[in-house]
């Protein structure tokens, strides 16, 4: 089993930045792909953001490139999102999710272990 717990949320102004952190417990987090998701008001949940298990490969839907950055801090069980410019449209509750595959398409059903999430309001 895997625990994901979020934290970092809020509200911030359009333009500003938030930084999410999701610490892991369980099984040796260095085993286990890492991905971001946000599930808006009436909408889907979506990816946003991935990373391998090393941290040395990452993957980012077309909406946050270029504003949001994915790391991973194993020796202390935590995966981040650093969030810039901030956008209305990123008003979403935001998850960490883990895959235990080898590789991973960051699809929904893909990720087996889900955090409860953590709201992210952006004003304009």
């Amino acid at each position: 089993q895997v625990q994901l717990v979020e934290s970092g949320g809020g509200l911030v102004q359009a333009g500003g930045s938030l930084r999410l952190s999701c610490a892991a417990s369980g099984r040796p987090f260095s085993t286990y792909i890492m991905g971001w998701f946000r599930q808006a008001p009436g909408k889907e949940r979506e990816f946003v953001a991935g990373i391998n298990r090393s941290g040395g490969s990452t993957s980012y839907a077309d909406s946050v490139k270029g504003r949001f950055t994915i790391s991973r801090d194993n020796a202390k069980n935590t995966v981040y999102l650093q969030m810039n410019s901030l956008k209305p449209e990123d008003t979403a509750v935001y998850y960490c999710a883990a895959d235990t595959a080898v590789t991973s398409y960051f699809r929904n059903y893909d990720m087996d272990y889900w955090g409860k999430g953590t709201l992210v309001t952006v004003s304009s």
